[in-house]
């Protein structure tokens, strides 16, 4: 028998909805079980972020699903204000979910307390910034194993080695930061990021305060990190140049993914962007 009333209309609608938001429940947390097992380094379900409640609320991302292979480098694009900058930050253990559940190399970080935490981006993700974040009191060598130092870890000296010569910084160890050109110290902000061989490196707008030139050697970097040393990368950029150098580029709009391609050229990253872009602001003028 068919709802009649309102109040019933309204139940029935209410009902749906609440089942609608179980079964995605399930199936969320069901697929996360599958990609914990080794297949995906970097597993996300139902991320949702909300800043700000009722009129006033932001919807920076809106029940993203994503998986991050092993040893691949993924560039994550998108217009201004699309959640880019948000959902890294939330698959780095740097900010949390509204709704929804992470996992990096098998344990969930969404329920973490925050020591633990700290202690699983410590020893599990390494960070390249784009403002390279070296201390200033510090050589480049002090710099590189900094982490290690703060866990009390030694370093492999093998693999010193074998990075900071991947890196070309051989030459450059005694000198401290404002000795250094800004591609060398985001060279060392690389070496950093690798030194402590984390499951997964993030790197945000890693060129954007270098040259072409200098922002071409630093992306040779990373990728040669993922080709050579089996490190899994995800990089926010802005840049086509950049991405073009991805296993993979995935583009948000609005705080959803909207597409996912394997490896694109520049020209083919720079359409889709600005088609992105133009559908943004098409939509921004219907909603006035």
């Amino acid at each position: 028998m068919l709802p009649t009333t309102a109040k019933e209309r309204e139940s029935l609608a209410q009902a749906r909805d609440t089942l609608a938001q179980l079964e995605r429940q399930f199936t969320s947390e069901s697929r996360l079980e599958e990609v914990t097992d080794g297949r995906a380094v970097v597993a996300a379900r139902g991320i949702t972020r909300t800043y700000g409640r009722g009129g006033a609320a932001v919807h920076a991302l809106r029940d993203v699903d994503i998986d991050i292979a092993k040893g691949r480098l993924t560039a994550i694009m998108g217009p201004s204000g699309s959640g880019k900058s948000t959902l890294m930050h939330i698959l780095a253990g740097l900010d949390q979910p509204t709704r929804g559940r992470v996992s990096i190399d098998g344990i969930e970080i969404t329920r973490l307390k925050e020591k633990r935490l700290t202690q699983l981006r410590r020893d599990k993700i390494g960070f390249i910034f784009q403002s390279f974040n070296l201390l200033a009191t510090l050589t480049a060598s002090e710099n590189i194993v900094l982490p290690l130092s703060l866990a009390r870890r030694r370093a492999d000296e093998a693999w010193r080695r074998a990075v900071i010569e991947a890196v070309g910084l051989t030459d450059r160890l005694t000198h401290r930061p404002a000795e250094l050109s800004g591609g060398q110290q985001q060279r060392v902000a690389v070496a950093r990021a690798l030194i402590t061989r984390p499951a997964v490196l993030f790197a945000d707008e890693p060129t954007g305060n270098l040259d072409s030139r200098t922002g071409s050697e630093v992306l040779g970097l990373l990728r040669r990190s993922v080709d050579e040393f089996g490190q899994t990368v995800i990089m926010v950029t802005h840049d086509a140049g950049a991405a073009s150098i991805a296993d993979r580029v995935v583009f948000l709009k609005d705080g959803r993914v909207v597409q996912d391609r394997n490896r694109m050229t520049r020209d083919e990253i720079y359409d889709t962007i600005k088609n992105l872009e133009a559908a943004a602001v098409a939509d921004e003028r219907s909603s006035r």
